[in-house]
């Protein structure tokens, strides 16, 4: 008797369910998103099995809050160094990773280089590839110098060969490149679709929590940047991290947007060269290495990037508007907040910019999306227009209010010493934030508690 089908439309945007085909999807207002799909009732499981995995699981029953034994010593370290700073100091074991990146930035890479640090430990790693063959794997590991022995390489689509291949084997820890190409036979639509996609990802979930196995993903990027597939997918996983970088710099930047067993946006630096990513272990010494020296428009100001302090270069440019509507570009910052800035500057401090085309940008490629960095751009801007150079030895930080007041920011002391640390003499920032700081050796610390005052001190 054959079995009972259902067609349904789904949102390949946010997953969304209709019965019927609408042009817009009522959820998330997105157009032409809804496809139809077929879904069959998946078999009754054995017992003992999963009911969707078909793998078997392990009992279990309710414990009391206070019988649980901690696991602060948990971790298991991956071999990079930056990995496991964005990962909160090492992988959980039984941890959902998700890893998205533009292609070719290099997800593959790292987590090749991930499992043979894994390998090298005597864990067995089995690499699921449903992109790639092994020899092309095989090509890549021996450009980076790959020499795991416990590393297997599988190139499967079908989840439900993956799972008995993973019952068979046992290994210690999973990589699967990538998850929009896994598909289950017991879901009748395309690999990639919404339903694909997240029947995959709760399955691999069943199994990381039930094995104590950590799993990673390697998922597509959707042209805006974003996770291809359901918002559901980031919330299904433990950890979500982004590649970044841009074709033009050698560096790479893993920021965590999501970690449950971390801090999130925390972030680790790599260098891409011809053996793979290498940790940076210095960020903010890479941003400055290339700065110029007695040059207007060029400040630097302390970020927080998680719980790692990062010195950047704003760079800024002020010139006149040949039109109507002058030109306000911003790279690597809110171009919002730099009209913002701009008004502040016009209505609090009198530099008349509202006519002149304003140019702003990050050195390095960093994105960069605190409010700290609000009194960086604008000594930056000011700097341009007055034609006046920063001291080369100077940072500054702090946020911006409409009133043209500098608030306080978090963690004050931490970007205070980081900057101590590469050799800087002074440091304006918020007058709420000096406490604790007079016994910094060898640096400056100027509070101020206006736009106005910040500029005098600088100028």
């Amino acid at each position: 008797m054959a079995r009972a089908t259902a067609t349904v439309y789904v949102c390949q945007n946010c997953g969304h369910q209709e019965s019927k085909w609408l042009g817009k999807c009522p959820d998330c207002g997105e157009w032409n998103s809804l496809v139809e799909e077929r879904a069959r009732a998946a078999p009754s499981a054995p017992k003992g099995m999963a009911a969707r995995g078909g793998f078997r699981l392990r009992e279990v029953r309710p414990v009391q809050f206070g019988e649980i034994e901690s696991q602060t010593e948990a971790r298991v370290s991956s071999g990079v160094t930056e990995f496991d700073r964005v990962l909160g100091g090492g992988i959980v074991p039984g941890s959902l990773i998700l890893i998205g990146g533009d292609p070719g930035i290099g997800k593959s890479t790292l987590l090749l280089q991930v499992a043979d640090k894994l390998s090298g430990q005597g864990a067995r790693v089995l690499y699921v590839s449903g992109e790639e063959s092994e020899r092309q794997i095989k090509m890549r590991g021996e450009r980076l110098g790959v020499e795991a022995a416990n590393l297997y390489l599988l190139p499967e689509t079908n989840l439900e060969r993956i799972f008995n291949e993973i019952e068979r084997s046992e290994p210690g820890a999973i990589i699967v490149d990538s998850i929009q190409t896994v598909f289950s036979e017991k879901i009748e639509s395309a690999p990639g679709s919404v339903s694909q996609v997240r029947e995959v990802a709760g399955q691999f979930l069943m199994l990381a929590k039930n094995r104590d196995i950590p799993v990673f993903l390697i998922g597509h990027v959707t042209k805006e940047g974003s996770i291809a597939g359901p918002k559901a997918l980031e919330h299904i996983v433990d950890t979500v991290l982004y590649f970044e970088g841009e074709r033009h710099h050698n560096h790479r930047i893993v920021r965590a947007t999501k970690n449950r067993f971390g801090a999130a946006n925390e972030l680790g630096v790599f260098e891409m060269t011809g053996e793979g990513l290498v940790p940076v272990a210095n960020p903010s010494e890479m941003f400055l290495q290339e700065r110029p020296q007695g040059v207007a428009g060029s400040v630097v100001t302390a970020c927080m990037e998680g719980t790692r302090p990062v010195l950047v270069e704003i760079q800024a440019l002020v010139a006149g508007s040949k039109y109507n509507y002058p030109v306000r570009t911003a790279q690597g910052f809110n171009a919002s907040r730099i009209a913002l800035l701009l008004a502040v500057l016009e209505k609090r401090v009198g530099l008349h910019l509202l006519g002149d085309d304003v140019f702003v940008n990050v050195a390095g490629g960093l994105e960069v999306d605190e409010p700290a960095a609000d009194l960086g751009v604008v000594a930056a801007i000011a700097s341009s227009f007055r034609n006046l150079p920063v001291d080369a030895h100077t940072a500054v930080f702090g946020e911006v209010g409409l009133t043209g007041e500098v608030r306080g920011s978090t963690q004050a002391q931490v970007r205070a010493r980081e900057a101590q640390a590469l050799g800087f003499k002074r440091i304006v920032m918020p007058a709420s934030n000096t406490a604790g700081l007079e016994r910094l050796l060898g640096l400056r610390v100027v509070g101020v508690r206006s736009v106005e005052e910040a500029l005098d001190e600088l100028f």
